[in-house]
């Protein structure tokens, strides 16, 4: 990371921590009450401590009993101010970081398919930076009421006796050189041990997925070696931390001991000389100790350091620009679609869609083809905004989708996945997410057109099974999310390869099911077998990004090279994603 981009993490990391503080402020305030309180029960303890025992010294019986009952009572609120600080505190950073991961959560949901985030990030700012910057505002309150005490505390001292006031300010400048050392270092290396666990959890993400394939493969010990590798990374940003940490506090403490020995020392050498009486000799020592906490902020300046690392890291993800929706809602129409000369560029540059023009009339069906790589799931994505276009536009009848609203463009154009995410308690669920108003018996009706009743109503619960519970193949999981499109009323389909991991039995079955629930809705279609693109209406042909042919599946099937589509890509599982670049 750049120096300036540091800058600008820093500066977009304060401002959030400032969000932070504002949605806490409610127990934040109580919490700093509460300290305030304390804090001003603390600076009256050491004087009424001296003059109870001045009072004992000059034989005052009726007085000395009154000071060390309010003594007692000072020390007794103390204990209850601090059995109250911790629950306030864990309120604080509580609320905090349920707000940071709620974010995190959002944008990262937003910016999906197209994240710049790898998975371990997403995954080490949600578990790891967003707890540790949550209770930074907490620990700062606490920290600058403390010192707001130890100040006071100080001023005491100067009351009492200028002398030894004086003693003690010679360790000031001193611990204020360290802190802010100890400050920027921690800061640096706690960012590079976030860094590397991210690191370490991508791989790890990464390989689960992957896991049938390690063990098929007899890769295991070369897998583990390749996710264990930046272990050594976070090792060494652990270590960094710690050996930061261990050399301040021994410096701290000694400056601690040097700077409260020489305080009490020129005390003692006042009480000795008669400038102090004993009483005052104790309230300098209760007041010492008070400002010396000023000189004790090792755990304070940790979580300062840790929390701006993480709200570095979080503001950076958060810095993202989400895709705007539109302010179009309440269009109709039968479902026409146009792609106008539209261009995608990959995060390396690299084309992906180079000047697609694509119409597809309202109520036909179109297939895309074309070999793995060619840019047909990008394409697809485009009609519901699953991405957007560097160049070019994608309209929905006469309305380009950018200008609609995401709710008016998620009920106009609705996905069915080659491996759909089974979201939803039960099955039912599954079937109507998204759509929590929709009846049972819809639910119903779009799982038998989809061929998924047969198989649902064997389950042990049948549509109210746990989803989590339930006993699914690829191709029931397929049908499954094929129900979950056909029951919502959308004015276009598009159907990813839906239906790759059925049999040729079913997937005719399903096909022809679904042809006849979606008569006369528009439909798009990547296809890898030949038989679904022959079952629709034309094919829309890809070759490296460009649409070499739009026509009939029959007459592009005279072309040699349309018919080594389906030859080279006769597994649909070898089909890749080409992933989106970064939004700008």
């Amino acid at each position: 990371m750049t120096t300036l981009e540091q800058r600008d993490s820093a500066t977009h990391g304060g401002r959030l921590l400032k969000d932070v503080a504002h949605d806490t402020r409610r127990p934040l305030t109580l919490l700093v009450l509460v300290m305030v309180t304390r804090v001003g029960i603390s600076i009256a303890v050491p004087a009424l401590l001296s003059a109870a025992v001045n009072a004992v010294l000059d034989g005052d019986s009726a007085g000395h009993g009154s000071r060390a009952l309010l003594w007692g009572a000072a020390v007794a609120a103390i204990a209850l101010c601090d059995a109250v600080m911790g629950p306030l505190g864990a309120a604080g950073t509580g609320r905090g970081t349920r707000l940071l991961r709620g974010r995190i959560i959002r944008q990262l949901l937003a910016l999906q398919p197209r994240s710049p985030l790898p998975p371990g990030e997403a995954v080490t700012q949600i578990t790891q930076a967003a707890p540790q910057a949550g209770a930074l505002p907490a620990a700062a309150a606490q920290s600058a009421v403390s010192l707001a005490g130890a100040l006071a505390g100080f001023g005491a001292l100067w009351a009492i006796d200028l002398r030894t006031a004086a003693a003690f300010t010679l360790g000031v400048p001193l611990s204020v050189l360290i802190a802010r050392r100890f400050v920027g270092r921690v800061t640096e290396a706690q960012s590079a041990y976030l860094g590397a666990q991210a690191d370490l959890a991508t791989r790890l993400l990464g390989a689960l997925t992957g896991a049938r394939t390690i063990r098929a493969s007899g890769t295991l010990a070369t897998e583990t070696e390749r996710v264990l590798a930046p272990l050594g990374a976070v090792s060494a940003a652990g270590h960094a931390m710690w050996r930061l940490q261990k050399s301040t506090v021994w410096q701290f403490g000694l400056l601690v001991s040097l700077t409260e020995a020489l305080a009490l020392a020129v005390a003692g050498l006042g009480v000795a000389q008669g400038r102090l009486s004993p009483g005052e000799l104790l309230a300098v020592a209760g007041y010492v100790k008070l400002a010396i906490g000023a000189l004790q902020q090792v755990d304070a300046l940790l979580s300062l350091a840790q929390a701006r690392a993480a709200a570095g890291r979080i503001a950076g993800a958060l810095g993202h620009p989400l895709p705007a929706a539109g302010p179009v809602t309440g269009t109709t129409g039968p479902g026409t679609v146009l792609l106008k000369d539209v261009t995608v560029r990959s995060a390396g540059g690299s084309l992906v869609l180079d000047r697609a023009h694509l119409a597809l009339p309202a109520g036909r069906s179109m297939a895309l083809v074309g070999r793995t790589g060619a840019g047909k799931s990008v394409l697809a994505g485009l009609l519901g905004r699953l991405g957007d276009p560097d160049e070019g536009e994608v309209v929905l009848d006469g309305v380009p989708v950018r200008d609609l609203t995401f709710d008016e463009l998620r009920n106009a154009v609705t996905y069915a996945f080659e491996r759909p995410a089974l979201i939803g308690e039960s099955v039912h669920d599954v079937i109507a997410y998204g759509r929590p108003d929709v009846s049972r018996r819809a639910v119903e009706q779009a799982a038998r057109a989809a061929r998924a009743d047969g198989f649902i109503r064997r389950l042990p619960a049948g549509y109210d099974t746990p989803s989590a519970h339930a006993p699914l193949s690829g191709g029931e999981r397929q049908r499954l999310g094929l129900a979950r499109a056909l029951v919502r009323p959308a004015r276009v389909y598009v159907l990813d390869d839906a239906t790759s991991g059925l049999d040729t039995v079913t997937e005719a079955e399903v096909s022809e099911a679904v042809t006849g629930a979606l008569s006369g809705r528009t439909r798009l279609v990547v296809a890898h077998r030949v038989t679904t693109a022959a079952r629709c209406d034309a094919v829309a042909w890809l070759h490296e990004g460009r649409i070499r042919a739009v026509g009939p599946h029959r007459e592009l099937w005279h072309h040699p090279d349309y018919r080594a589509v389906f030859s080279a890509d006769a597994d649909p599982a070898t089909e890749r994603e080409v992933p989106w670049p970064s939004p700008v």
